[in-house]
């Protein structure tokens, strides 16, 4: 069992923690000491997985921009060369592309530092096998290995070796682009694409993918790493951010825009009109590229997407539109469930950008999908149309807000299990309707006398808080159905809910 000190490192599939000084009531966690006990825990772990000894494995090890990274890196690599294994070095990388080194370079495993979207203060460690990313057993079992030393033991050290694996995994986008639009060795000349980095990993995708095809790059933003983001937020969902993206497409007159999270594991576009194309008309659009060879494939989304959504997936699309836990590791287990089982599901998506297709072996890759619309962009280009034309018939909602209540007990998780319950018995007493493929919390739908819309109240993935989603198909609505809700949500003494009184004060 892993005690209080080595378990708040355990964020989901993910390690994270506090990196740097200078953060009131954070004080540093990860500390060189503490990132090699966990780095050979990882050791240890793929060696019994693998079953080879660890001085017969090789481990390649990235990071992206964040100023903790070299030394985190270091780290990494002193513990993985004591227990033996070859490492190979990759130096500044996307989190997918630390993945591809299992495919294209027979790694045993892989190690990317990053904490993803969080603040430049913190940074974590996400590890990679052939088969994909790790369940959250396996990150327990690693930080088991961790708190209690226990490591692979080795003859000699192993080596470590530079290795530029970027510029490969660049040239296969390229190669992508190349053989998808089939308009020569410059398939996008003439194509004005912007690209906001945020100063993460990802400004490769505009200088080594994007322009050498001809694709016109100026206004492109934020290009260079700088771990202390100096800029916005690296993070599609993050308001700023994509203001700034959107307003920098406006300014340049791009025909299209990418902004990438930290690590490049997520993405979001912005259309030429200046709009972004992010939440639900990401996983739109994704679903209709997914699923124009796929006919009546499934779509696996997270919890939070809205009726309209389905309703152009299965209507507009001849697909199924299948909700499961938020998480991006649930939706991608869950397509990875149903397709073992039987069922034709080529694209897993969050609403927070993480899109995994079945084609790219269910890797949640940003760059990956801004390759795949941009293939489609110049496609649609020729014929004098572009991606929105795609996603025309997608009913968006009127408005949406998210209010978070924190758990005041001690037990969160068995609290909101038990508030989730009774909200379900609440609903079918007053007569609403609960959603029969809520396979999170609980989703109720209104009619246009009750606020024209749904909620969703859920338990977070990780945190003691409960998120409550609302949306409405008019204005005004979402704030009708909070009224419907707010009785129950004031007996419920375990819930701070200031969040919806405030809401309805306004």
């Amino acid at each position: 069992m892993l005690n209080a000190q080595w378990k708040r490192f355990k964020s989901g599939t993910d390690i994270r923690g506090c990196a740097l000084d200078g953060v009131e009531g954070e004080p540093v966690n990860l500390t060189d000491e503490a990132v090699e006990r966990m780095a050979a825990g990882f050791l240890l772990w793929l060696s019994g997985r693998t079953g080879k000894a660890g001085d017969t494995l090789t481990v390649s090890v990235g990071r992206d921009s964040r100023l903790s990274g070299p030394r985190i890196r270091d780290a990494v690599v002193r513990a993985l060369t004591a227990g033996g294994a070859r490492v190979l070095d990759c130096g500044m990388a996307s989190t997918p592309a630390m993945f591809m080194t299992t495919v294209d370079l027979g790694c045993d495993g892989a190690v990317q530092i990053t904490a993803s979207h969080h603040p430049s203060h913190r940074n974590g460690l996400k590890f990679f096998v052939p088969q994909g990313g790790l369940e959250g057993e396996d990150i327990e079992a690693i930080l088991e290995n961790a708190q209690e030393g226990r490591s692979c033991t080795a003859g000699q050290p192993g080596k470590t070796e530079k290795t530029d694996y970027m510029t490969a995994y660049a040239a296969r986008l390229r190669r992508l682009i190349v053989d998808g639009v089939g308009a020569g060795d410059q398939p996008l000349k003439g194509f004005h694409l912007l690209v906001d980095a945020g100063n993460g990993a990802g400004g490769f995708y505009a200088t080594q993918v994007l322009e050498p095809l001809g694709a016109d790059i100026s206004g492109s933003q934020f290009l260079e790493p700088d771990g202390h983001f100096p800029n916005h937020i690296p993070n599609p969902e993050n308001e700023e951010a994509m203001a700034s993206v959107c307003a920098a497409v406006k300014q340049h007159g791009a025909d299209l825009g990418i902004i990438f999270d930290t690590d490049v594991d997520r993405a979001g576009l912005v259309g030429p009109d200046g709009r972004e194309i992010n939440r639900n008309r990401l996983v739109a659009l994704a679903a209709a590229i997914a699923l124009e060879n796929e006919p009546g494939g499934t779509v696996v989304t997270d919890s939070v997407t809205s009726r309209g959504l389905k309703e152009f997936i299965e209507k507009t699309l001849g697909g199924r539109h299948h909700r499961f836990k938020r998480g991006y590791k649930n939706v991608i287990d869950e397509g990875l469930r149903l397709n073992a089982a039987g069922e034709n599901c080529p694209l897993a998506i969050e609403t927070s950008g993480h899109a995994a297709l079945r084609e790219n072996y269910f890797l949640d890759d940003g760059a990956y999908l801004a390759t795949r619309l941009i293939i489609r962009a110049a496609q649609l280009r020729r014929e004098g149309r572009t991606l929105n034309d795609l996603i025309a018939a997608l009913a968006e909602p009127a408005e949406g807000i998210e209010l978070r209540f924190s758990i005041r007990e001690t037990d969160f998780r068995a609290y909101g299990e038990e508030v989730i319950r009774e909200l379900e018995q609440y609903a079918h007493k007053q007569g609403w309707e609960v959603a029969d493929d809520s396979r999170e919390g609980v989703r109720i739908s209104f009619g246009p006398a009750d606020g024209d819309g749904w909620l969703l109240l859920r338990l977070s993935v990780h945190d003691p808080v409960m998120p409550l989603n609302i949306e409405s198909d008019r204005r005004g609505g979402c704030r009708q159905i909070a009224e419907r809700l707010a009785p129950f949500i004031a007996c419920q003494g375990g819930l701070d809910a200031s969040a919806l009184e405030q809401y309805l004060e306004k």
